[in-house]
C-alpha cells in the first residue's frame, strides 16, 4: 500500500511539474484562420485555438464579433512549451505574419474585429511587446498601429473555425490567395 501511495504522489509531482511548462499566449492578426496556421507550424507550440477576446460581450458568436459592437477581435490562443519556444519567439512570429502598419484591419479583412493586437498577461510580456514595437518602428521608420492590450478572457470560436486551414484546405487557400496575404507579407518583411 505504501508503494502505491508513493507512486501516486510521485506521479502527481512529475505531472504537475510538466504541466507547469505549458504557457498560453494571445494574439490577433486579422483572420484567425491564418494566424492559427502560422503558429501551429512552430516547434514547441502544442495547440492553437481560434476565438474572440478584448471586448465586453460574453460568449460572442462570429456574426456578433464581425458585424456587431462586441469590442472583440478575432484572436488565437496559443498553448506552448516554454522549454522549447519562448514568448519572444512567438512574438517574432506574430510580427512577420501581420501588417503592423494597417490601422483598418489585416489584408482583405477590414474592420475593428480584424485589427492586430498583442495581448499581454504580465509586465514581462508587456515589456517584450513594447520593445519589439520600438525595434520595428526604428527599422521601418513608421508607426506600428498594432494595439497592445491587457488580456482578460478568451472565448472559443465556433467549431467550424477551429483548424479551418486543415479542414477546408481548398477554401482556405483560395481565401488566402484572394487576400494577397503572402504577397503583402513578403513585400513588408523582405526589407
Amino acid at each position: 500500500m505504501r508503494l502505491l501511495i508513493f507512486l501516486i504522489i510521485n506521479f502527481f509531482f512529475i505531472f504537475s511539474s510538466l504541466a507547469d511548462e505549458k504557457e498560453k499566449a494571445y494574439f490577433a492578426g486579422g483572420c484567425f484562420w491564418c494566424v492559427e496556421e502560422s503558429f501551429e507550424k512552430l516547434n514547441g507550440v502544442e495547440e492553437v485555438f481560434s476565438g474572440y477576446s478584448g471586448g465586453t460581450t460574453e460568449n460572442p458568436t462570429y456574426k456578433e464579433v464581425t458585424y456587431g459592437n462586441t469590442g472583440h477581435f478575432e484572436v488565437v490562443e496559443i498553448i506552448y512549451d516554454k522549454e522549447i519556444i519562448s514568448y519572444e519567439e512567438l512574438l517574432d512570429n506574430f510580427w512577420i505574419n501581420i501588417d503592423p502598419f494597417d490601422a483598418y484591419g489585416q489584408f482583405c479583412d477590414k474592420g475593428y474585429s480584424y485589427r492586430s493586437v498583442a495581448f499581454y498577461q504580465n509586465n514581462s510580456e508587456k515589456n517584450l511587446i513594447e520593445k519589439s514595437i520600438l525595434k520595428l518602428e526604428k527599422k521601418f521608420n513608421k508607426k506600428v498601429v498594432t494595439y497592445v492590450r491587457k488580456f482578460d478572457k478568451f472565448f472559443m470560436a465556433e467549431t467550424r473555425h477551429q483548424n479551418y486551414y486543415k479542414e477546408y484546405l481548398l477554401n482556405y487557400v483560395a481565401y488566402k490567395k484572394a487576400c494577397r496575404r503572402e504577397e503583402i507579407l513578403k513585400r513588408i518583411w523582405s526589407k
